[in-house]
């Protein structure tokens, strides 16, 4: 079985890509290595184009003929969406497009899709069910709710697409084997920002903001090891190949953890103190985004097997500090 994967080299893309390896698919990945890395894919072939190139694309399906394809080439720091909002949707969303008009042609009908919990904005219920309204508070958000409509609309068109879109919640940790991890030079990321500043790459780590209506009033997220959420990609890739229909699932613990408990969390398991300054709230914040992954467990039948914050950021520090960067 064939899988084409789109963003493969990069942080998330790579670990499924090793774990499809790990189950005997045949894997290419397609990666710009505009955030990827070369190192970071384990099996298969790896090439080096963009998604805005169809004629390459159309290419690699002329020659793969992929079964599948998992989709995740994507820009994902949501402050920069804010500011540079075309960028993102051309990326995002028209080169999507790009890619879901060479399958068509192709007739390749089975699509995973890396969305995001930035779908629901700030969300009415906690846990958020995947029933809930799609409200997007900042344009990155914007452009995985704006494919998901697509995706919809595509699977409803009655030309036998079908797709699952999973929407991550806060993905963290590295390969607990230790060969492969993050490989940002400035990271976003609350858990991988905290083991680079215990490591002694930034002065400080940096809460924005205390005034949030939680118990120590910082935020809470649901932070799923990113080893989880590849096998999560596999469970909805058999899902697919089975004859499922298509569908939307929720990626993440069910249960969150504050700023402060990561902090803390990083300080224990690294054995490293180091300063930490309160500053004000980022605009576009949710107080509380926790999942309801119900769904996924029950449906899917998905098991995480490291659900376990210091474990997550005990393969975080275990592969920053390999790192020569």
């Amino acid at each position: 079985m064939k899988v084409l994967v789109t963003g493969g080299a990069g942080y998330i893309g790579s670990h499924v890509v090793k774990l499809l390896g790990e189950y005997g698919y045949e894997v290419l990945t397609y990666d710009n290595l505009s955030t990827g890395h070369k190192w970071a894919v384990l099996y298969g072939k790896l090439v080096v184009d963009d998604l805005a190139d169809r004629n390459k694309l159309k290419k690699i399906f002329e020659e793969f003929r992929p079964d599948a394809v998992m989709h995740f080439a994507a820009y994902i720091v949501v402050p920069e969406s804010v500011r540079e909002p075309l960028k993102y949707y051309i990326n995002n969303v028209v080169n999507t497009i790009n890619l879901l008009e060479v399958m068509e042609e192709f007739r390749v009908n089975k699509f995973i899709f890396s969305s995001s919990a930035a779908v629901y904005g700030i969300p009415e219920k906690i846990p958020v069910p995947e029933s809930a309204r799609l409200n997007p508070i900042n344009p990155y958000g914007g452009t995985k709710a704006t494919v998901e409509r697509i995706l919809r609309d595509l699977s409803n068109s009655g030309k036998n697409f079908r797709y699952v879109s999973l929407r991550y919640f806060n993905v963290a940790g590295a390969d607990p084997e230790g060969k492969i991890g993050f490989a940002y030079p400035n990271p976003t990321h609350l858990i991988i920002r905290a083991v680079k500043t215990a490591k002694g790459e930034f002065e400080r780590l940096y809460i924005y903001g205390t005034d949030y209506p939680t118990p120590d009033g910082t935020c809470i997220r649901d932070y799923i090891h990113v080893a989880d959420l590849a096998s999560a990609h596999i469970v909805a890739l058999e899902y697919l190949l089975e004859g499922g229909r298509s569908d939307v699932f929720n990626c993440g613990y069910g249960h969150g953890y504050s700023v402060r408990e990561v902090i803390e969390a990083t300080k224990k398991v690294t054995g490293k103190d180091f300063k930490v300054i309160e500053a004000p709230r980022r605009k576009g914040d949710p107080p509380v985004l926790v999942a309801d992954n119900k769904k996924i467990r029950e449906k899917l039948g998905w098991e995480p097997k490291y659900d376990d914050l210091e474990f997550i950021i005990k393969t975080a520090w275990n592969w920053e500090m390999k790192q020569k960067w």
